[in-house]
């Protein structure tokens, strides 16, 4: 019984494996699309994030101490310079005033008697009646007098400066910010927090910074030799806003800092925009896109590229049309529909332009891409 089962059992095994075999062989081989690499001349972007301030930012604060009394203007208000914002009440500059302008009626009467006493005395030495001094010190009693005329013209004014520091109008057009005081609030001139800040955003500036490695990949990408020719060659800079659109304004780059930050490792730098539109507001976030001319690049459309743990890849075809996943490093264009190839592949690779469903080791059958028509609808500089 036990020979019998053996007999039966191995001619189905055989038969098994003989027609997965059979299966296998007659599979038939896939179709792909495949790109050969040539170097192109493309435009990429670099993109970095950036904070954004106004042209002129002021803090307005109080030359004087004392309660707020109005407030003439509302949080975020347009102003023009020279416009009424703010009063503060000191009863004490009033009556400053008050004191001076009695100051000077008594020095004026004391003036005038002086000047009297003058041209009493003087006749009276003409005709020795009197001798010179009298008339000496009658006149210098009057340039006393005089003087004293003077500081009291000039204690008035100084009190009507500081009265007058009681209104506070608007150094420059601009938004007014945040005013963090209410009416009654006691303020003045040590005060931490200003009474608002005033933004002229005309015209903003958003500052980045750059690493030490990417300021000179900067330096060696942009032609030129010096930092400011380097800048003077820039093609104008993109700003993105918060919200993913593209400023329609382009902004001119400038430097911000002499050097790199010892203790952030970083350059500054500025880019200027045109806000005539009055969409970019002061403190807030953007980012900006710097783009770059390559002249030799390995320039492949998204969808040649796959993602896996935070690495790029590629399915490049090997010798016998065998294909191969190959880790790349990659810069998106500015369309976001390609990518430059910086490293892992070289010109005269060729590459699937749609295999996300292919394993390594798959032998496929090459169908020749037509770069024309690929590269036709791309947004980037290309040749």
């Amino acid at each position: 019984m036990m020979k019998s089962r053996y007999v039966l059992f191995i001619p189905i095994l055989l038969f098994s494996c003989g027609k997965k075999k059979e299966q296998t062989k007659d599979k038939p081989i896939q179709s792909y699309q495949v790109l050969t690499l040539a170097p192109r001349q493309v435009t990429v972007y670099n993109d970095f994030p950036a904070s954004i301030q106004g042209e002129n930012v002021v803090e307005i604060k109080p030359m004087v101490s004392g309660y707020l009394q109005d407030i003439y203007v509302p949080e975020g208000a347009l102003v023009k310079k020279g416009q009424l914002l703010f009063r503060i009440k000191n009863p004490q500059y009033e009556q400053d005033i008050i004191t001076a302008k009695g100051a000077i009626k008594i020095a004026e009467a004391n003036v005038n008697t002086a000047r009297m006493n003058v041209e009493k005395a003087r006749p009276l030495v003409e005709q020795d009646i009197v001798s010179k001094y009298q008339l000496s010190s009658a006149l210098y009693t009057l340039q006393s007098q005089e003087a004293a005329l003077s500081q009291a013209k000039a204690t008035l004014a100084n009190a009507q400066t500081n009265q007058g520091y009681t209104y506070i109008r608007s150094p420059q057009s601009g938004t007014i910010g945040l005013i963090p005081y209410k009416i009654g609030a006691l303020v003045s001139s040590t005060t931490t927090d200003p009474l608002t800040t005033l933004s002229n955003t005309t015209n903003v500036f958003a500052y980045f910074s750059l690493s030490e490695k990417q300021l000179l990949d900067f330096m060696n990408t942009m032609k030129g030799s010096t930092m400011i020719e380097k800048l003077n060659n820039m093609p104008p800079i993109t700003l993105v806003l918060a919200d993913g659109t593209v400023y329609p304004e382009k902004g001119k780059l400038e430097t911000a800092s002499g050097g790199i930050d010892t203790s952030t490792g970083t350059a500054t730098f500025k880019a200027t925009f045109n806000n005539k539109l009055g969409l970019i507001q002061n403190g807030a976030s953007a980012t900006i896109r710097i783009p770059v001319s390559l002249d030799n690049a390995l320039l492949v459309p998204q969808t040649a590229i796959y993602q896996m743990q935070d690495k790029s890849f590629v399915y490049q075809v090997m010798s016998g049309n065998m294909v191969m996943s190959t880790a790349v490093v990659t810069s998106p264009t500015d369309d976001g529909n390609f990518a430059v190839i910086k490293d892992g592949v070289k010109a005269g690779n060729r590459l699937l332009l749609n295999g996300l469903n292919i394993s390594d080791s798959t032998v496929i059958k090459v169908l020749p891409a037509n770069a024309a028509t690929i590269y036709s609808t791309m947004k980037t500089k290309s040749n």
